[in-house]
């Protein structure tokens, strides 16, 4: 359920038009996008966003919006960066727009937004409640293209920004127990690419940053820990340091850790053995 935005720190200050780059207007080719500006992050409650936002405000020059589903703890990571706090659902009607419409007043512009809003489901998907398929969809997928899809016009508009999609590697090569977040994941990939062919020329880039299994309260979240051996959970300040390199370097693609390629470029090349390792090592 939405809740009213907050600010707190210097977030109390009147809202700010953020600076304007060199070259905006005037189409560059997509590249890294400059520290600067203003910058949205969803999912900043906890876990990879959460370590994003602080990040960003410690690399210093960026104009924080931070979104969230807990109150609470969404007002903690905003103090300690200097951020403005929005918290709500995005699944609820209208969420997203209202979001983009206090992050616009408040900052000016987006030239950043860091897609990190997501819930887990683990069990056989003949016994997961049609309710839960619904949320993670929701959550997930939906919330995230429509909040792209109001910021995404004026980043084209200002001939620059950068959209980043937090993946999963589960959408990369799909989990057993997990159908319908693989599904979701898997979704948000496709959809990075697709959007990265209509934005050739304008100045703009998105980003897809793909982690494999993250030290986030994710999984007790989800109600099933994480019993696998590999890969080993990595710190959410590890995806946050993807995050980083894709906004400065204007990555495409990320994986994390680097090697968790390895299983999908298995996969495309040859799936029958690909299906056959992943049947027998799960």
């Amino acid at each position: 359920m939405s809740q009213a935005p907050s600010r707190v720190g210097p977030g109390s200050r009147a809202p700010v038009e953020a600076p304007a780059r060199p070259g905006a207007g005037r189409h560059p080719v997509a590249d890294g996008v400059r520290p600067g500006g203003g910058a949205l992050v969803t999912g900043a409650s906890s876990g990879i966003g959460a370590a994003v936002a602080r990040r960003l405000a410690a690399e210093g020059g960026w104009h924080l919006v931070l979104n969230g589903r807990d109150p609470a703890r969404l007002e903690e990571v905003a103090q300690v960066t200097s951020a403005l706090a929005y918290p709500a659902d995005l699944s609820g009607p209208g969420a997203e727009r209202r979001l983009a419409d206090f992050a616009l007043d408040s900052v000016g512009r987006v030239d950043l937004l860091v897609a990190g809003a997501g819930i887990g489901w683990a069990g056989p998907f003949s016994t997961m409640p049609q309710r839960a398929i619904d949320e993670v969809f929701d959550v997930n997928v939906l919330a995230t293209l429509r909040l792209v899809r109001l910021l995404l016009p004026r980043m084209v508009e200002q001939g620059s920004g950068r959209v980043v999609i937090i993946g999963s590697l589960a959408g990369t090569v799909g989990v057993r127990g997990e159908a319908v977040y693989s599904a979701a994941k898997a979704a948000l990939g496709a959809f990075a690419d697709a959007v990265r062919y209509e934005l050739r020329g304008t100045g703009v880039g998105i980003s897809h940053v793909v982690p494999a299994v993250v030290d986030t309260p994710f999984f007790d979240r989800r109600g099933v820990p994480y019993r696998r051996s590999r890969p080993k959970p990595v710190p959410a300040g590890r995806v946050a340091d993807a995050v980083w390199e894709a906004v400065t370097r204007g990555r495409d693609e990320v994986y994390v850790p680097g090697w968790t390629r390895v299983p999908g470029r298995v996969r495309g090349a040859a799936p029958a053995l690909y299906r056959r390792l992943a049947a027998r090592f799960g």
